[in-house]
């Protein structure tokens, strides 16, 4: 089992992410087409789409395997075709992409401790949370 990601054409932000068939296994692959990844493009007119790996987060296997473009994909997050890797949506305007692991990053530390904090994007700072 193989996941792969929709990817608007115009806008690499990615709108659809499917169950599909293993690229290994291209014995029932259409005819004219190499891979997966074609047949399912060819399916959904102006959408591009790439195989995601469920077990990549933060350009990291979580089983100790080689990671696959960066992150496994998600809804409204972007696929950059220079790189071959999704990155989630950018949550907050401060914030930047760290280009190392594809995640998004506060412009400050989050605080050590045991509290728990929420970004506050006015004053730019974590502020503690307080039920």
């Amino acid at each position: 089992m193989a996941h792969y990601a929709f990817i608007n054409s115009d806008t690499n932000i990615v709108e659809e992410i499917i169950v599909g068939r293993d690229e290994g296994n291209s014995s029932n692959l259409p005819e004219g087409y190499s891979d997966w990844e074609s047949a399912y493009a060819n399916e959904r007119p102006g959408m591009i789409c790439k195989r995601t790996s469920y077990n990549t987060i933060s350009n990291e296997h979580t089983e100790g395997g080689t990671p696959f473009r960066g992150n496994y994909a998600q809804i409204d997050g972007t696929y950059d075709a220079d790189n071959d890797v999704f990155y989630g949506p950018k949550p907050f305007a401060s914030w930047t992409l760290n280009s190392t692991n594809w995640q998004w990053e506060a412009p400050v530390a989050y605080p050590e401790g045991d509290a728990l904090y929420t970004w506050d994007e006015d004053t730019t700072s974590w502020v503690e949370y307080t039920p």
